[in-house]
């Protein structure tokens, strides 16, 4: 906090010593502007972790993108979004690393879970969860026709070493296959790839992006620890409101977002209301805008938690 102190400090100082010139004759404005336009993304930035509260917001953050229905279409939709959501981690400065990916017949994935390693990586990524609508005209459509897909996106913190998960080897059953990778010299000939089932709640992990079965093992662990802890934090929300009816909203053509390529160009949040006409910086990874309205407002009570985890936060 002290560093972002004194560093909005520096920039007033500079803008303070560009006013001076500017008043002396000196033509400032282009450094002016590009200096008042940084010092606004700073204090956005602040005012955005001042709305990272709930006990989990710190943690790193693992994602999960399926496809809805529409094969092809959906798939390349679901690839779309992945693309987007690694461009915006690298523009964060955040670790990524894909642990589990099932491609497309065609183009785009079946599925995809991937890491995000960085400060309150999950609760900015939390918003994101839900379904993703986008209108275009198809690229796989001989006749050019508009065609809209779903994807939906699902996100739970990243546990770390320090939390104890109690995991009994003997309800664990652990299978291996084969990786199922895009081609080439990336596809892995052995047995390397897997998947480990926790048989008293069936919640399933896996992972095959390692190069060795030892190295999935331990990723396709921290996966289903990861589950087993949000399992039981689920646990703690009354009967009356199970984890299925607070992902009610999680359903294709109920969508959180759209993003709409044809006849024009929008990305349009639906719950914040908030819009954007440059869609290809959306899915180039600018996202900031829509996490950050979206964080306001919650904070304001305007939309309702998209997890039980934020719900038991607040009766804790």
């Amino acid at each position: 906090m002290l560093e972002s102190e004194q560093a909005l400090a520096r920039r007033l100082g500079d803008l303070a010593a560009l006013l001076e010139l500017a008043h002396e004759g000196e033509a400032v404005e282009k450094d002016f502007a590009a200096e008042l336009g940084r010092l606004r993304e700073q204090v956005e930035e602040l005012e955005t972790e001042t709305l990272l509260s709930g006990s989990q917001d710190h943690r790193n953050a693992i994602v999960t993108i399926h496809p809805g229905a529409g094969g092809t279409e959906s798939q390349d939709w679901a690839e779309m979004l992945l693309r987007m959501y690694l461009r915006w981690a690298e523009r964060k400065g955040f670790a990524t690393a894909i642990t589990d990916i099932t491609p497309g017949e065609e183009a785009g994935v079946k599925s995809v879970t991937f890491t995000v390693q960085g400060e309150s990586a999950f609760g900015l990524l939390l918003g994101e969860i839900g379904v993703h609508r986008l209108v275009r005209i198809s690229p796989f459509d001989q006749a050019a026709r508009r065609h809209t897909s779903f994807a939906s996106v699902f996100v739970t913190p990243e546990v770390d070493d320090r939390i104890e998960i109690d995991i009994k080897p003997e309800e664990l059953r652990i299978d291996t296959y084969r990786s199922s990778g895009h081609g080439g010299q990336h596809v892995n000939v052995t047995d390397s790839a897997v998947r480990i089932v926790h048989l008293p709640t069936g919640l399933v992990a896996q992972c095959q992006n390692e190069r060795s079965q030892h190295k999935n093992k331990d990723v396709a662990m921290k996966i289903l620890r990861s589950r087993l802890y949000q399992h039981e934090l689920d646990k703690r929300l009354a009967a009356a409101r199970k984890l299925e009816e607070s992902k009610s909203d999680i359903s294709f053509g109920s969508q959180i977002r759209s993003y709409v390529l044809h006849p024009y160009q929008l990305v349009k949040d639906h719950r914040t209301k908030l819009e954007k006409g440059d869609v290809d910086s959306v899915l180039d990874g600018n996202l900031d805008p829509f996490i950050r309205s979206y964080l306001i407002a919650r904070r304001d009570g305007q939309v309702p938690p998209p997890y039980p985890m934020e719900e038991t936060e607040k009766k804790n």
